[in-house]
């Protein structure tokens, strides 16, 4: 095929750069994450928790980019691993907030080392592992201006 348009061959496609890396970089984790007995899902909603517990189930999903239709089978799981709880904020019974469990909090201790793993598995320096995060974090906000998303 000699006029096949070379903007639609495959490798000249951001979208599966993006997709094929995220796969990969997952796969990463895996065996760490096994360990823990978590999925990746699972352990990037832990990290928000991790970080800042008690968060209402609407602010988790804006976090991670989330809707409640995946969050909420997510986060029943993590309920039932015995990671987190969930409850109605005493304030809006409306909100549902999503706490760690003292399980949960454990489990950070045992997660610390993960994020160091995986780096030195990728072949980048810490400055250029930091320079495509920032680049890939303002491609992320600059798509969902143009699509007008509220995340």
């Amino acid at each position: 095929m000699t006029d096949y348009p070379v903007q639609l061959k495959l490798e000249h496609q951001i979208c599966f750069a993006l997709y094929a890396c995220s796969r990969e970089m997952t796969k990463l984790y895996r065996p760490f994450l096994d360990e823990l007995g978590i999925t990746y899902t699972q352990y990037v909603t832990l990290l928000v928790l991790w970080e800042r517990d008690n968060v209402s189930v609407k602010q988790l999903g804006e976090q991670l980019l989330l809707d409640s239709g995946t969050l909420t089978p997510l986060l029943k799981k993590l309920e039932a691993m015995g990671l987190i709880t969930r409850v109605r904020d005493a304030k809006d019974e409306r909100s549902v907030l999503v706490q760690l469990t003292e399980e949960g909090k454990a489990l950070r201790e045992q997660a610390v080392c993960i994020p160091e793993k995986v780096y030195s598995l990728t072949g980048m320096d810490l400055e250029e592992g930091q320079q495509l995060r920032e680049r890939l974090q303002q491609l992320v906000q600059d798509m969902q201006r143009l699509q007008g998303s509220s995340f």
